[in-house]
This record gives structure tokens, C-alpha cells and sequence, in this order.
């Protein structure tokens, strides 16, 4: 599924691959995926005869900075992938896998695109239809980057009586983290995700922000939320690869949760 590290490899084959081409057409066949307003009509205005100038991040939502006529506002073109979004440039995928997802190449997939003047192309592909593309997308509905966020920040976000994982994955406290990272990162920094958020002593809050960047940089160079050192034990019979004790699972925020009761406290 696509967290920040999936979307920040989307980011990356956007600004080495999609920058400065000329934009042909545009490709919106699935009008329920046009959020907020955006409908092809309004997308082909935006977009045909633009380039895509830069590619910007914000937890899981990808920005693309569009060229404007001479005296119009720039737009940005808001990308979101769901839980199976991929996004394909050329033909080349920002990840390899997705997981809980199909890797088909399947074009009945394909929910937005567009067509440069050299023939390429940028698709999103989105087997469940969970994702969205608007243009200029409200940032203020977003918390600040997991990867950038800073410790007055976090304290800030988890400054509520709710489970600690629950407040970590609201985008609007904290944008990017979902549910393998959440675990894995509670997993690192030894915080149960059932505590709550505000009852945090300041010495796991700083382990936890530690943890949260430092953990996020190390999942992108891995390349991807599936690669964390928990998730192969996230199963019926897992054991912790910390210190062996068996996983304990529950639902936590709506979500599937395990971790390690022994040095999760």
C-alpha cells in the first residue's frame, strides 16, 4: 500500500522522468476519481500545451507544479494513490510491488494520465480506485511531513487522549504514516500502540520522533512500508525479531495492529 516512502519514489521517477515535456493530452476517464471539484474538462484547460515543472511531497499526496499561460496562476496537480495506486511513467513504475495489491499492467487500471508531445506518458493506476487526482489540492488539511516533522510538532499531534498508533496515522495531525509504517515505527521505538497519545512521558516522545525519521529514511532507501523488520512477523505465530516473545494483535484505530508486548510498554 502507498505511504510516504511509495509516494517519495513516486516523486522521484516524477522529477527524473515527467519534468519539461510538453503536454499533449490528457487521459480522465473515471470522473469519481476527479476530487473537489476537478473534472477532465477543467483538467485538459489546466494541462494540454503545460509542462510539469517540479514534483513536491506531503505525506502520501504527490504535487506536480504545472506551467501556467503568461499572467494566469500556477497550478498544482494533487496525485493521491490509495491503497493500489501506482504511479507508471513511460512505463517504468515509481516501486516495483505494492503490497495487498495486483502488479498487473492491466490499462482497465489506469484511472489518470496524460500524453507528452514525444509520445510518453504518466499514468496513475489504481486496481481499487481508491486514490484521486485534483488540482491545487488544500495543503491545510494536512499535518506536517512525517519525514521533515519536527519534536514540537509530534507533541503537537499526539497531544490527545487517543491510542498513540491512531493519532500517528491521522493525516491531518501527521501526513504519511498508515498502518505497516505505524507498526513498525511503535515496534522500533518500544511504544504500545494502545497507549494514549498524551499520556506519552516526554522521553518516548523524543524515542519516538527519533524513530519516526529515522525509520521513514531508512524504509525509503529499502524501498517501501513492506520492508520493515517487523513485517514478516506480522502473522498468526509471530515472534518479535527483537527479543522472541510472541506477537500480540489487535485493531487498533480501524486498522490490524501487532506488536511486542514485552518491550512495547
Amino acid at each position: 500500500m502507498p505511504e510516504l516512502p511509495e509516494v517519495e519514489c513516486y516523486r522521484t521517477l516524477a522529477e527524473a522522468r515527467a519534468l519539461g515535456r510538453p503536454i499533449e493530452s490528457v487521459h480522465a476517464p473515471d470522473g469519481w476519481y476527479l476530487k473537489r471539484g476537478t473534472d477532465a474538462r477543467r483538467l485538459e484547460a489546466a494541462l494540454v500545451g503545460q509542462e510539469f515543472l517540479a514534483g513536491r511531497r506531503r505525506g502520501k499526496l504527490l504535487m506536480l507544479d504545472v506551467g501556467a499561460a503568461p499572467g494566469e496562476p500556477d497550478l498544482v496537480l494533487g496525485l493521491r494513490f490509495g491503497m493500489t495506486g501506482r504511479l507508471v511513467v513511460d512505463g517504468s513504475a515509481g516501486v516495483d510491488r505494492l503490497l495487498y495489491s495486483t502488479s498487473s499492467e492491466d490499462v482497465r487500471y489506469d484511472r489518470f494520465g496524460v500524453q507528452f508531445g514525444d509520445g510518453g506518458t504518466l499514468v496513475v493506476r489504481d486496481p481499487r480506485r481508491l486514490g484521486g487526482v485534483e488540482l491545487d489540492p488544500d495543503l491545510d488539511r494536512l499535518g506536517p511531513d512525517a519525514l521533515s516533522v519536527t519534536l514540537a510538532e509530534l507533541r503537537h499531534a499526539l497531544a490527545d487522549r487517543v491510542a498513540v498508533k491512531a493519532r500517528l496515522m491521522d493525516q491531518s495531525r501527521l501526513a504519511g504514516v498508515g498502518n505497516l509504517i505505524a507498526d513498525e515505527i511503535l515496534w522500533r521505538a518500544g511504544v504500545a500502540p494502545e497507549r494514549l497519545a498524551a499520556d506519552l512521558p516526554a522521553a518516548s516522545v523524543r524515542r519516538l520522533h527519533q524513530h519516526l525519521v529515522s525509520g521513514l529514511a531508512d524504509l525509503i532507501e529499502r524501498g517501501g512500508s513492506h520492508t520493515g523488520d517487523l513485517q514478516p512477523h506480522r502473522r498468526a505465530g509471530g515472534r518479535c525479531p527483537r527479543d522472541g516473545a510472541g506477537l500480540a494483535h489487535a485493531t487498533v484505530g480501524g486498522r490490524s495492529t501487532w506488536w511486542c508486548p514485552k518491550h512495547q510498554r
